[in-house]
């Protein structure tokens, strides 16, 4: 578990800026420690825990890129009339290479095999012409044409992943070229998700008159196990400023990170705030940023602790900047920016300036060549949790912008790369 104590932040500030909340996290929290070994099909999403170095060059051999004929680049005349060989033996990807290839002769080779020693250069063999047992070759090949050289893709002993890499579909196929069965990864720190409100039911539970179902712990959940975390559901806290600091408390003592939604706005019954004070140490409050602007981040025995706000849209928009980047702080992932694009707005829209906005807007093709066009979801409200499955994207309203045009180039992040 990463032990931070309470006043490693200090920051006095009342609004805080996206980009010093996330300098906030990158600078002064540590990793979680703790590492395993597991097997490559286990890998996928896990954060690589130390360097990995080729054990063995890749490819392994000296071999052919493609079908063809395999010869010693000498041998070719420089004449317009072409050079004519005699055809001797046969590779197929799999087989020794055998005996050197004697100078006036080819080699038939197929795609991975082994060059015969003395061969250096493939013609494709939709450039060459046979005529019997020998081989006729255009002038003009380059040496080593179509071949792939020993440690092309990767030399022995050089660096082939990085520690903090998060291992996707690439790195894992890297890993195994180079022969490793398994690799050695960073533990996933435990984040326990609170919902807070006397308003809110579990779903499957029958509503009390003036309750509405828990969306935002499911949600929060899902978009954490999309990290090398291990997410624990630790249900909902009651409206009681008392129940909230002793929850707060019993968790951070079996977890890594806390994450809670609602509760962290300034009414009589947002307690979440006040708990984290009360129980430790708040590093801000509220951030400069739409939706999404009351969130707090503490230290509870010495366990960082966020809130997010309770409307479902904030609680995904601060999740994505506060606790996203928290997440992989603790798994000691490289810092990784979230996925974004250029679109052109069909909309016109205002904003105050001074803090940054986002707006959902669906997508759809340009003209020939043009940037995808967004076109804002009709209907405004941080609670409207649909709007979220209606659309395609959030569109990034930078701080020192008072609007949008049609016409304008917006910066988009999309859903399906976020979620």
């Amino acid at each position: 578990m990463a032990q931070l104590s309470d006043d490693c932040f200090a920051f006095g500030g009342a609004l805080l800026s996206v980009e010093a909340a996330s300098a906030l996290i990158a600078e002064r929290v540590p990793p979680i420690a703790g590492a395993e070994t597991v097997p490559l099909a286990q890998a996928r999403g896990r954060v690589l825990a130390a360097d990995l170095f080729a054990p063995h060059p890749l490819p392994p051999f000296f071999n052919s890129a493609v079908d063809g004929y395999a010869f010693r680049h000498a041998d070719l005349a420089a004449g317009a009339a072409g050079t004519r060989l005699r055809l001797a033996g046969r590779l197929a990807a799999g087989q020794a290479a055998g005996a050197a290839l004697a100078p006036g002769t080819a080699c038939r080779i197929l795609t991975g095999a082994p060059m015969p020693p003395g061969a250096d250069t493939v013609m494709m063999q939709e450039d060459a012409r046979l005529e019997g047992d020998a081989l006729l070759l255009p002038p003009g090949l380059r040496p080593g044409a179509n071949c792939r050289p020993a440690g092309e893709d990767v030399a022995r002993g050089a660096l082939a992943l990085p520690a903090g890499r998060r291992l996707d579909p690439a790195a894992i196929g890297l890993a195994a070229a180079l022969g490793l069965p398994a690799l050695a990864v960073r533990a996933r720190p435990r984040i326990g998700v609170f919902s807070t409100g006397d308003e809110l039911a579990a779903p499957g539970t029958p509503l009390g008159p003036a309750q509405t179902y828990d969306s935002n712990r499911f949600s929060l959940l899902a978009l954490l196990a999309g990290l090398p975390v291990e997410p624990v559901d630790l249900g909902i806290l009651p409206d009681r400023a008392g129940a909230t600091r002793a929850a707060l408390r019993e968790a951070a003592a079996g977890h890594d990170m806390l994450l809670t939604s609602g509760g962290v706005s300034a009414g009589e019954e947002d307690h979440v705030r006040a708990a984290i004070e009360a129980a430790g140490s708040l590093v801000f409050w509220r951030l400069a940023l739409k939706p999404g602007r009351p969130a707090a981040m503490g230290v509870v025995g010495g366990t960082p602790v966020l809130g997010l706000p309770g409307n479902p849209v904030a609680a995904f928009v601060t999740f994505l900047h506060l606790a996203r980047p928290l997440a992989l702080r603790l798994c000691g992932a490289a810092p990784a920016s979230l996925p974004r694009f250029h679109a052109e707005a069909d909309f016109p829209y205002r904003k105050k300036a001074g803090r940054r906005e986002y707006v959902r807007v669906t997508l759809r093709p340009g003209t020939a060549g043009g940037l995808p066009v967004a076109t804002k979801y009709a209907r405004e409200g941080a609670g409207l949790l649909s709007s979220l499955t209606q659309s395609d994207a959030f569109a990034e309203l930078p701080e020192e912008a008072t609007g949008v045009a049609p016409g304008e180039r917006l910066v988009v992040l999309p859903f399906a790369a976020l979620f």
